[in-house]
C-alpha cells in the first residue's frame, strides 16, 4: 500500500506552488461543477453585454456603432483565448495561469454586466441624460476621431507628471536618508516637515500659479513638493526603525559611515522607502489633474476642461478614461518595481 506521507529531505526542494498543491483539499464533484460555472459566468455575461447592445433599440442617434460592439466581441475573445490557455498549461501540470484567470474571473463577468447596464442606462433608455453622461460608443468614437490632440496632451502629462515625480523622489531620498541617518539633519529638517506636512499638496497650486515665472514650472514644482514630502517622511522613519544591533554589528566588523548607509541603513529602510514612492505618485497624480485644470495650458487636464468647455463630453469621458488607463500602468510599474527589489522578501517566504 502506498504511502502519502513525503520525505523530509524532499520538502527542501519542493517549490511553493508544490507545497500548496500538497495543503489543498481534493475538490468535491460539487465543487468542481462550481469552479467551471465561475470560469464560464464571464463570457456568459460578456454575451450578455452584446445582446443588451445589439437586440435593444436605441433611443437616440448613435453614430458608427460598430466600434463599441468590436471591442466587445474583442474583450470576450480574448478571455475565451486565455482560458483555454490556461486549461492547456494547466493539463501540462502549470495552474498558475489558471489560478490568475480564476482570481479575476469574477471581476470580469462584473465588468461585463457594469457595461451592459452602463449602456442600457444612456444608449438604450436615456436615464442618464446625453450628451452630458454620454455612452461608451460615443466616447470611443472621440477618442478615435481627436486621437492626435489626445496623444499630445498625453505625452505633455506624463513629462509633466515623471519631470515632477523624480525630482521630488530623489531630492527626498536625500533628505530622507540624511535625516535618517543624522539627528542634526533630523534636527533641522523635521520642523519643515512638521509644518508643511498638514497642508494638502493642492494647496499650494493657485499659490505656485501665481508667484511661479511660467506655470508649467509652477506645476512642476507643487508636484514635486508633494514627492519630496512622502519620500523624506517613509526614508527617514525606515531607516530611523532599522535595529540599531545592525549598526553595532558592522560597526564591529570594521564598517565606515559610508557601508553603515548604503549597506545597511538603506537595504532596511527599502520596504518604507517603495511605500512613500508609492505614496508619492498618488499625490502626484492628484497634483497634476488640478494644475492643469486651473492653470496649465496643455495635458489631460486641460483637455477635459477644454472639452467642457465646448459642451462635448464625450470627449471628455475619453480623456477621463486615459488618465484611468495611464494612471493604472504607473501604479502597476510601480508595483512590479516594488516586487522587483523585495525579492528577497518573497525569497525567504518561499
Amino acid at each position: 500500500m502506498a504511502s502519502n506521507t513525503v520525505d523530509p529531505n524532499q520538502l527542501q526542494n519542493l517549490t511553493r506552488q508544490q507545497l500548496k498543491e500538497l495543503e489543498q483539499k481534493k475538490l468535491t464533484p460539487v465543487q468542481r461543477f462550481f469552479e467551471l460555472i465561475i470560469m464560464i459566468l464571464p463570457l456568459v455575461c460578456g454575451i450578455i453585454a452584446i445582446l443588451e447592445y445589439t437586440l435593444i433599440p436605441d433611443k437616440g442617434r448613435n453614430a458608427n456603432p460598430g466600434v463599441y460592439l468590436t471591442c466587445l466581441i474583442i474583450a470576450v475573445l480574448a478571455y475565451n483565448v486565455y482560458g483555454w490557455y490556461a486549461a492547456f498549461k494547466r493539463m501540462k501540470g502549470d495552474k498558475t495561469p489558471y489560478e490568475k484567470l480564476r482570481y479575476k474571473a469574477p471581476l470580469f463577468a462584473a465588468l461585463y454586466l457594469l457595461l451592459a447596464v452602463y449602456d442600457y442606462l444612456t444608449l438604450k433608455t436615456g436615464i442618464l441624460t446625453q450628451p452630458f453622461v454620454p455612452c461608451l460608443n460615443f466616447v470611443l468614437n472621440a477618442a478615435i476621431k481627436d486621437y492626435k490632440m489626445i496623444a499630445e496632451c498625453t505625452v505633455h502629462t506624463l513629462y509633466l507628471l515623471f519631470l515632477g515625480y523624480f525630482s521630488g523622489v530623489s531630492l527626498g531620498l536625500v533628505t530622507g536618508i540624511l535625516c535618517g541617518y543624522s539627528k542634526k539633519c533630523r534636527y533641522w529638517v523635521d520642523p519643515i516637515i512638521k509644518f508643511l506636512g498638514p497642508i494638502p499638496t493642492s494647496t499650494w497650486i493657485p499659490i505656485m500659479m501665481v508667484v511661479a515665472r511660467t506655470l508649467f514650472g509652477g506645476a512642476v514644482f507643487v508636484i514635486a513638493l508633494g514627492s519630496w514630502f512622502a519620500v523624506t517622511v517613509a526614508s527617514m522613519n525606515g531607516i530611523a526603525n532599522v535595529d540599531k544591533d545592525f549598526f553595532e554589528a558592522a560597526r564591529t566588523l570594521g564598517a565606515t559611515n559610508r557601508q553603515l548607509v548604503f549597506n545597511v541603513a538603506i537595504p532596511h529602510a527599502m520596504p518604507s522607502i517603495l511605500s512613500g514612492m508609492t505614496q508619492a505618485m498618488s499625490s502626484s497624480c492628484v497634483a497634476i489633474m488640478i494644475a492643469e485644470m486651473l492653470g496649465v495650458k496643455s495635458g489631460l487636464g486641460w483637455y477635459m476642461n477644454w472639452s467642457k468647455s465646448w459642451a462635448s463630453y464625450d470627449k471628455m469621458f475619453a480623456a477621463l478614461f486615459v488618465i484611468c488607463i495611464i494612471f493604472t500602468v504607473v501604479t502597476k510599474s510601480l508595483d512590479a518595481v516594488k516586487r522587483y527589489v523585495l525579492r528577497w522578501q518573497i525569497g525567504a517566504e518561499k
